[in-house]
């Protein structure tokens, strides 16, 4: 009898630790990582032009940072592959998951993840843009943003934006709400799609502006919107039990890596 009882007993608590690392397994296999990557640099990036919705090639150089990233992540294994519908975005995703090792996804679009709306300042010199706001606050502008921290003193990112879009001439550019809301939309697109098919890694490609403010919606205070994102740097933001953690921001040493070979 007490044998009966000792194989019953071993038989439950393997069942029950079965059970338990399937299910740590299963909770694993729910992370989602998305690796957020700024797009190469373009003619604009190169000429000081305010490029946002407008859009301009990848130059040489941006090219390479690309294939280099690219080349650094090539052992990633990626579920889905995202970039919005501006070209700078696309051909870097493209460039990046032309290196890799694995069955890449196919490249889908969301409009969410397009560059802050700049308006009529768009494909302008960027002083343009920027001469009134540092003005207002009896700052000067310059190419080195030696006043950058400064003017910051007296604006958030929202308060920035919002200066941009009542200035703007022509009406169009977008407020901090309207890039905020379609932010929102888009990681809850791709966290949606991503779950349904068990979580795993997502390569996501924006642009410089928008990436920060994303990462402020998402993951409040972790990083701080005055971040700077080299062309082509990785974010890496992890995806548990309904919510964001900022893994590293700006990482460059994929670029580095890639580099190397």
């Amino acid at each position: 009898m007490k044998k009966i009882i000792a194989v019953l007993l071993t038989a439950v608590l393997s069942i029950g630790l079965f059970a338990c690392s399937s299910a740590e397994e299963a909770s694993e296999s729910d992370t989602i990582t998305m690796y957020i990557v700024r797009h190469g640099k373009t003619m604009f990036n190169k000429t000081d032009q305010m490029q946002g919705w407008s859009d301009t090639p990848l130059t040489e150089e941006g090219g390479k940072q690309a294939d280099a990233v690219g080349a650094g992540m090539k052992d990633i294994k990626f579920i889905a592959a995202y970039s919005s519908d501006l070209g700078r975005q696309r051909a870097t995703a493209k460039r990046i998951l032309k290196q890799n090792k694995n069955d890449v996804p196919e490249l889908e679009e969301i409009i969410g993840l397009r560059e802050y709306g700049f308006g009529g300042y768009e494909g302008r010199p960027i002083h343009e843009l920027w001469d009134p706001i540092y003005e207002a606050y009896g700052l000067k502008y310059d190419e080195e943003w030696s006043q950058y921290a400064e003017l910051m003193e007296h604006l958030t990112v929202e308060d920035l934006q919002n200066e941009i879009a009542e200035n703007d001439p022509t009406g169009t550019a977008e407020t901090y709400e309207d890039i905020t809301t379609r932010s929102q939309e888009a990681m809850d697109e791709i966290v949606k799609a991503a779950t349904d098919k068990g979580g795993g890694n997502v390569l996501v490609v924006s642009s410089g502006s928008l990436i920060p403010t994303m990462l402020e919606v998402i993951a409040p205070g972790q990083v701080g919107e005055d971040i700077s994102l080299d062309n082509c740097s990785v974010t890496i933001v992890e995806y548990k039990d309904g919510k964001y953690t900022v893994k590293v921001a700006g990482d460059m040493s994929y670029v580095e890596k890639g580099m190397e070979k």
